[in-house]
């Protein structure tokens, strides 16, 4: 007997149960249509169910997270409202000196056979080859003595009078005990009991990068600055070489220690830039923290601000008391390593705090990127270093007529350089700031001698008039090359002889501002010529074109561009008239006035005046 159509198999694996008869009825594609659609129809709800289910189990993750994110911060809000955080800065910086502070009027030069020979000169060095300005005391070779060098101390006068420091007139050296390999002598020479300074402050504003809880400034009190001499570079190889560049040792520094008056990271490392800017702005030193010639060590403690837990606020610095026990971090190169080494340090001795446990005196270390410091050791005291007055080294007596003159002839501090700017010259505080920290001075250097070259004409206004017209040239436009070329200010080739004169020609309306932009560009390449005779021989004068001549450079971009005039005048996109705009300039070839060309095609599109 033949096998029916459906078997039983067949109909078993159909998901609905029907007989052959009522498959083959007329009207049966009535309810096999009915079906198939209800069966289609759930299988896309369970997809679009399960995807809205992925959906919200995102955003519930999402949500849990940014929770557990308030929840973080509000816990780190109540820590910090029931503990206050204490910050001291020691400040190591580079004398701008020809000379190392200690060496003999020798150095010492290694051949392949390691044989010394003496030569002539004892001078610092930044980038010179490792180990080659090296004095035979450098190496603390045996029967060398040091030679204080004068010299050194005019530039530590410097700093000492920038911070309204107490010169005194007779300070000594001492020997700070300690063996590590960048120290050949096994003891620094430097100035712990007697520094050649006290006493100070100084005072960062809000401008300049201060925590908004400390209000419109901070006063900070410096303690003292004393000289000392510098140690060997220490360059490490990975997996386990060290190789020392003894160029450094006895390079001279100073050190600027401040008292513990810092209460929020943000407005120590705005300390620690304001030192940097006011010893560049007297000549104190040659480079900052970018390259190596100022370093940071900060002291972190905190306290409880409710005072319950006195064990916890039982230490006292230079009159300071009721302060937590402080950690040292050692060696901070950066701004930003010195806010982040200290918010890590903070958040630690917090928790150790708060979980019954005690801080311990010691010295860690923190890298860039790091969540959290490091103990590299325990905090050595006055007794670990076996501070003993060197013997080697005479009392250094300043006479007060040698402080007198550098007081006199002491160049202006930032502060007054950015008022100096702002109320006399007219420029916005965010530009004056600007001219004052960049480059390290050179930039406020160059518009200086830029006002200068406009002076040597007679005709020209006050500087009141233009000296706005040049801080927006030197920072925005040929700060703009300078980015877009990745070249350094040092090697800008525009002088200050021409760009005065592209400013002169400009505000004087004998060129136009396009004129004047491609004859930066022309100057920052390297052209020779001067710009009078560039502007010459390549015809750049403005002419004074005709009210006739804009309208029809207008008229003609309002016919080609239909469908932007539409744009503009209908739907109200007035944004589009700057590109219609720099379209009219270039066809006026560098020949049109921008203010009147944009007057002229308002008034053709019927748009008004620009909102002011």
């Amino acid at each position: 007997m033949a096998a029916p159509f459906f078997s039983s198999r067949r109909q078993n694996a159909l998901p609905w149960s029907l007989s052959t008869r009522e498959l083959l009825r007329p009207r049966r594609r009535l309810p096999i249509r009915h079906v198939s659609l209800t069966h289609e129809s759930t299988l896309q709800n369970e997809t679009v169910s399960f995807r809205k289910q992925l959906k919200d189990e995102a955003k519930q993750r999402r949500a849990a997270e940014e929770k557990a994110s308030r929840d973080t911060g509000k816990n780190k809000a109540r820590q910090l409202d029931r503990w206050e955080l204490t910050v001291g800065i020691e400040i190591h910086a580079q004398l701008n000196t020809d000379r190392k502070l200690f060496s003999s009027e020798c150095n010492v030069e290694l051949d392949r056979s390691y044989n010394i020979d003496a030569i002539e000169g004892a001078a610092t060095s930044i980038n010179e080859e490792a180990n080659s300005n090296v004095s035979v005391f450098d190496l603390a070779l045996p029967g060398t003595q040091p030679i204080f060098q004068t010299g050194t101390v005019v530039p530590a006068l410097r700093a000492a009078l920038a911070f309204n420091c107490r010169v005194m007139s007779k300070s000594k050296f001492d020997r700070k005990h300690y063996f590590y390999p960048d120290q050949p002598a096994g003891y620094q020479i430097t100035q712990f009991y007697e520094p050649f300074a006290r006493g100070g402050s100084i005072i960062i504003y809000d401008h300049e990068g201060i925590a908004p809880e400390d209000g419109k400034f901070i006063t900070v009190g410096i303690k003292q600055i004393q000289l000392e001499q510098d140690t060997a570079k220490t360059v490490h190889q990975p997996p386990s070489t060290s190789l020392l560049d003894f160029n450094r040792v006895s390079h001279p520094l100073i050190e600027i220690i401040t008292l513990p008056q810092i209460h929020h990271p943000q407005t120590a490392a705005a300390c620690v830039r304001k030192i940097q800017s006011v010893l560049q702005a007297v000549s104190a030193v040659t480079t900052g923290m970018e390259i190596g010639g100022l370093r940071a060590d900060v002291n972190v403690s905190v306290r409880s601000r409710t005072g319950i837990n006195k064990a916890v606020n039982s230490y006292a610095y230079e009159g300071i008391t009721g302060l937590g026990q402080r950690t040292e971090i050692k060696n901070l190169s950066s701004f930003k390593a010195v806010e982040g080494a200290i918010i890590a340090e903070r958040d630690r001795q917090i928790e150790v705090l708060e979980a019954g446990g005690k801080v311990e005196g010691e010295t860690r270390g923190w890298t860039l990127g790091s969540t959290e410091t490091k103990k590299l050791r325990a905090k050595e005291g006055e007794v670990d270093y076996r501070y003993m007055p060197d013997p080697d080294v005479a009392p250094l007596v300043i006479d007060p007529k040698l402080v007198d003159h550098i007081s006199e002839t002491l160049p202006m501090l930032p502060d007054e350089s950015i008022n100096n700017l702002v109320t006399v010259m007219g420029l916005t505080l965010k530009d004056a700031k600007t001219l004052v920290i960049l480059d390290d001075g050179a930039r406020l250097d160059y518009f200086d001698d830029i006002l200068f070259e406009m002076k040597k004409d007679e005709t020209v206004q006050e500087e009141r008039h233009y000296a706005k017209t040049v801080a927006n040239w030197v920072l925005h436009e040929l700060g703009g090359l300078l980015r877009g070329s990745e070249q350094p200010f040092s090697e800008n080739k525009v002088s200050a002889a021409a760009m005065a004169s592209i400013v002169k020609h400009l505000i004087r309306g004998r060129i136009t501002g396009s004129t004047a932009q491609q004859l930066l560009s022309m100057a920052f390449d390297g052209e020779s010529r001067d710009i009078d005779t560039v502007i010459e021989d390549q015809n750049m004068w403005l002419e004074v074109l005709s009210r006739e001549v804009y309208l029809t450079l207008a008229q003609d971009l309002v016919r080609e561009h239909e469908k932007m005039v539409q744009q503009i005048t209908v739907k109200k996109q007035h944004g589009k008239i700057n590109w219609l705009l720099g379209q009219m300039m270039r066809k006026g070839e560098g020949k049109l006035e921008a203010s009147k060309a944009e007057a002229v095609l308002r008034e053709v599109l019927g748009v008004g005046e620009r909102e002011k």
